[in-house]
C-alpha cells in the first residue's frame, strides 16, 4: 500500500507543491493583513492539495502516449504501467472533489469560481499541442493559487491579488521555458509547441529572462499597493538575485545544472518570498 501511495505521489510530483503553496499562503496573509484564521488556512491547504493533485494527474493522463515515446519520461507511472488509466482517472476525480469541497467550505465566491479553475488547470494539459503560449497557461494555472487564497480570506477579488497572480504567472512561465530545454528535440519531432522548440534555447532563455523581470516588477508593485516595508523589500531583492543565479546556471552549464536551476532555486524563492512577506506584515505593518 505504501509503495502504491508513493507511486501516486511521484506521478503528481507532490514535492513540486513547494512552488505554488507558499504563494497561496502569501496571498492569504496579504489579504488578511496578518495571519488568517486556522480554519481558513486549513481549507486553503486542502484546496491547494486537491487542485494541484488533480491538475498533475490530468496532465499525466493527457500526456501518457507522448510520455511513452519520450526517453526522458517513458518510465513515468502511466506509460510504464505502474498505474493503470482507470486508477489515474479515479485519482483525478477524487482530487477535484476534494478541491470543490474545500472551496465550498471557504466561501460562496470560491465555490462559484472553482469550476473555472478546474477547467483552466485541466485545459493546460492539451495546450502544448497547438500553442507556444502553453507556458503562460501553466503560469495562469499556478497564479490561481494566490488569487484564490485572497478570495478565500476576503470573499472578493482585489487588485493586489491580481498583481501577485500576474507575478506568479510570469515566474512560472519563465521557469517552464527553461524546463522545456530538456525536450527540444522530442518536441520538434512530435510536432509539439514550446518556445525553445520554436526559437531555440538561446532565445528561449532570453524570453524567460523577460518574464522573470516582469515577475520582479509585479512583486515590486505590491509595495505601494499594500504599503509593504523593508523586510519585504529585502526578500524581493533576494528573489531577484535568485532568478539571476538561475539564469546564470543555465547559461553557463546548460542541462547539467537544470535540476538545481529549476527545483532548488525556485523552491527557495517561493518559500523566501512567503517568509519575507509574513515577517513584514507581522513585524512592520
Amino acid at each position: 500500500m505504501f509503495a502504491k501511495v508513493r507511486t501516486y505521489l511521484e506521478m503528481i510530483r507532490f514535492s513540486h507543491t513547494v512552488f505554488a503553496l507558499p504563494f497561496a499562503f502569501m496571498g492569504a496573509i496579504l489579504a488578511a493583513g496578518g495571519i488568517p484564521s486556522s480554519r481558513t488556512l486549513w481549507w486553503i491547504l486542502v484546496a491547494m492539495v486537491g487542485a494541484r493533485s488533480g491538475a498533475m494527474g490530468m496532465n499525466r493522463i493527457a500526456d501518457r502516449r507522448l510520455d511513452a515515446l519520450n526517453p526522458r519520461t517513458r518510465e513515468r507511472a502511466l506509460p510504464s504501467g505502474q498505474i493503470g488509466l482507470g486508477g489515474a482517472i479515479v485519482f483525478v476525480a477524487a482530487a477535484f472533489v476534494v478541491f470543490l469541497a474545500a472551496a465550498w467550505m471557504l466561501n460562496p465566491l470560491c465555490f462559484a469560481l472553482a469550476p473555472v479553475a478546474v477547467l483552466i488547470v485541466c485545459g493546460y494539459s492539451y495546450t502544448k499541442r497547438f500553442t507556444t503560449g502553453s507556458h503562460l497557461i501553466l503560469g495562469l494555472s499556478l497564479a490561481l493559487a494566490p488569487i484564490g487564497a485572497w478570495i478565500a480570506v476576503r470573499g472578493e477579488i482585489g487588485a493586489p491579488a491580481l498583481v501577485l497572480g500576474l507575478g506568479v504567472l510570469f515566474w512560472v512561465a519563465g521557469f517552464d521555458i527553461v524546463y522545456a530545454f530538456q525536450d527540444v528535440d522530442f518536441d520538434r519531432r512530435a510536432g509539439l509547441f514550446s518556445i525553445p522548440a520554436w526559437l531555440g534555447t538561446a532565445k528561449g532563455l532570453m524570453i524567460a529572462g523577460i518574464f522573470h523581470a516582469l515577475t520582479v516588477c509585479c512583486l515590486a508593485l505590491l509595495i505601494p499597493l499594500l504599503r509593504l516595508g523593508p523586510i519585504y523589500g529585502i526578500g524581493l531583492l533576494c528573489a531577484a538575485g535568485l532568478l539571476l543565479y538561475e539564469h546564470g546556471l543555465v547559461h553557463r552549464h546548460g542541462l547539467a545544472k537544470l535540476d538545481m536551476a529549476f527545483f532548488n532555486v525556485n523552491g527557495v524563492l517561493s518559500i523566501g518570498m512567503f517568509l519575507a512577506t509574513a515577517l513584514d506584515v507581522l513585524l512592520v505593518n
